[in-house]
């Protein structure tokens, strides 16, 4: 094994022992940068020479099976690895800069799923997140930012469905971001045939009694959703939308009629990965410390359902329609005020409500 490789499983091996995400690669005019993504935060973990930095991106690429010889455009990449007997999936994804060639790295352990009561802040939202997974048929939608636990939040949801109702779960995901043994998942691959379009059309002929399409981004997957949403099977999905609300008006945006989403619509949660108060650090927690803590974020919700919903349709129809439901801004307060949360997240983590 060569300098580089050591360096390499070396620096994967630091990221497991400090709990990090992502692992950065930044250029900078005559050093490289490495940086670990501690929950919300990014710390800089080591300096490295530009040519270090060059051979150790191409050492990442080659082992993803990316073209180590185009560096002028942005590629993205998988790896599996095994670090202390532990299997552990890499995404890798590079970027041309002014300098040199940028790479993240982005770290998913293998089976390993966070329990449904671990998930938010406040265990009545637990409940009625899995209550929803009783509903025979329809579309739940979860929204956020990248980064905000919408795939963990699908995931503990789908195991906790397959282990209380014995639910024949099928995913189709692009890529599949963590792997299991309890569902069955299907990876998008345009270049063998499987899109959206034909692996849902495949998926349908498989008895399914809940289907998880990975992200709703573009009117193709939206319309794929609300058909299958329609034929009789619960579909879970994610959007990017700044609140519960803005995922109506993004399904029409990408084509779909009011009357199918008011056939189709179960349920819309918006939701945040938040840093819990650390009892130990006065101020914001060191990175030496998260390390050691077992639970350092959790996750706050805004859920729009029932009659709520049907309230915003009606708003989306142009009627005049009076509402409330507990927004995310009211749950961060309440989780400041409980003393749970940074006095910064309410900032952080949501938008001015005009009506406020």
């Amino acid at each position: 094994m060569n300098t580089i490789e050591r360096l390499g499983d070396r620096l994967i091996e630091e990221a497991m022992l400090m709990n990090a995400s992502d692992i950065h690669f930044v250029p900078k005019i005559d050093e490289a940068m490495v940086q670990f993504r501690l929950d919300s935060d990014l710390y800089e973990k080591h300096k490295l020479s530009k040519d270090t930095c060059d051979r150790l991106i191409s050492h990442f690429k080659f082992m993803a099976g990316m073209d180590i010889g185009e560096r002028r455009r942005p590629q993205n990449g998988a790896l599996t690895v095994v670090n202390r007997n532990m299997t552990i999936n890499l995404r890798l994804s590079t970027l041309p800069t002014a300098y040199q060639e940028s790479l993240v790295i982005r770290i998913l352990l293998d089976q390993v799923h966070h329990p449904l009561s671990q998930l938010s802040l406040f265990p009545q939202t637990t409940k009625r997140l899995l209550s929803l997974l009783k509903h025979s048929h329809g579309l739940i939608i979860f929204t956020g930012p990248t980064g905000s636990g919408k795939t963990t939040t699908l995931y503990s949801l789908l195991h906790e469905s397959k282990k209380l109702f014995n639910r024949n779960i099928i995913t189709l995901e692009d890529p599949i971001e963590k792997k299991s043994n309890d569902v069955l998942q299907v990876q998008i691959n345009e270049k063998a045939g499987i899109t959206y379009a034909t692996g849902l059309k495949a998926i349908l002929r498989h008895d399914p009694d809940i289907i998880m399409v990975g992200e709703i981004r573009d009117s193709e997957t939206a319309t794929i959703a609300i058909r299958a949403a329609l034929t009789g099977h619960l579909v879970l999905s994610t959007m990017h939308t700044r609140d519960s609300k803005g995922a109506i008006y993004r399904l029409l945006e990408f084509g779909a009629s009011l009357q199918e989403v008011e056939q189709t619509l179960i349920a819309i949660a918006a939701q945040r990965l938040i840093d819990l108060v650390c009892p130990y650090c006065e101020g914001k927690c060191t990175p030496l410390c998260k390390k050691l803590r077992h639970t350092r974020r959790a996750g706050v919700y805004e859920i729009l359902y029932g009659k709520a919903l049907s309230s915003a349709l009606k708003e989306a129809k142009g009627e005049h329609s009076e509402y409330h439901y507990q927004k995310l801004r009211d749950v961060i307060k309440k989780g400041i005020a409980l003393g749970y949360l940074y006095p910064d997240s309410l900032e952080r983590w949501s938008y001015h409500d005009k009506e406020k």
